[in-house]
């Protein structure tokens, strides 16, 4: 198990292992999750918004830019 000491500033320095781990470094970001009361994850941020590509599978049909625009636009009136 590794451990970190907070400074006064609030700050700890991540274990060199768990850093390579989890493929940090400087200027990453970090989350923190809380799972449990009192309880949290910590886990890079860092992956792109395109892995996010496939995970739903193949869209049913094809929806044209113009189509979602006017969906988009039908369901604010609606909010109003």
């Amino acid at each position: 198990m590794s451990t970190a000491t907070l400074t006064s500033k609030g700050q700890i320095t991540i274990p060199v292992a768990i850093r390579e781990a989890l493929k940090v470094s400087t200027g990453d970001r970090v989350e923190f999750v809380e799972v449990a009361p009192g309880r949290y994850e910590f886990m890079a941020a860092t992956a792109s918004v395109r892995d996010l590509k496939g995970m739903f599978g193949k869209p049913r049909k094809a929806v044209a830019i113009e189509q979602m625009n006017q969906a988009i636009a039908k369901r604010g009136a609606a909010a109003r």
